[in-house]
């Protein structure tokens, strides 16, 4: 009965610096894909591999991941012709307008960029978030030597755990 009245303090498990939360979760490293193609202006490559991931099986569809590769290759296809024509034009005068001449290809790359990066948005806003991947495009060094080109990541989403507490 003397221990009736005696308070004692609440130890709390939780604030336990060695414990490690059991419920992280685990993400797959991203999928890189790589140029193809046999003409790179300024990082940017002309095409992309259309080849279906194995990674990517039981999450998209290989028709879902072609199709988006096709409209990658296609605003590259409309865009980067142009892109070398006004290389070779800027090249040949570069020495004259002191390289100012090299704006507009600069100008272009930019603008393709932007193009591909609104298509990537579509595909992830319609597509591929519903799936938990993302699609970016992102600048890396090169494997074989110092430059840097542009590749697609396609990123896995980590899903929330709905059944740990808040």
């Amino acid at each position: 009965m003397a221990d009736f009245d005696t308070i004692y303090e609440e130890r709390d498990d939780d604030d336990d610096p060695g414990e490690v939360d059991t419920l992280t979760v685990s993400v797959p490293d991203p999928i890189i894909i790589r140029g193809a193609g046999n003409v790179t202006i300024f990082g940017l490559s002309n095409k992309f591999d259309t080849e279906f991931p194995v990674r990517l099986s039981a999450k998209v569809a290989p028709e879902e991941f072609k199709s988006t590769m096709s409209r990658f290759n296609s605003v590259l296809r409309k865009n980067l012709p142009i892109n070398v024509k006004w290389l070779f034009c800027g090249c040949i005068c570069c020495c004259c307008t002191l390289g100012c001449s090299l704006w507009p290809v600069v100008c272009l790359n930019k603008r393709t960029r932007h193009s591909l990066e609104k298509v990537l948005d579509w595909e992830n806003s319609h597509l591929y978030q519903k799936l938990g991947l993302h699609w970016r495009l992102k600048k890396q060094r090169c494997e074989s030597s110092s430059m840097m080109e542009y590749v697609l990541v396609l990123e896995f989403i980590p899903k929330v755990p709905i059944f740990r507490p808040d």
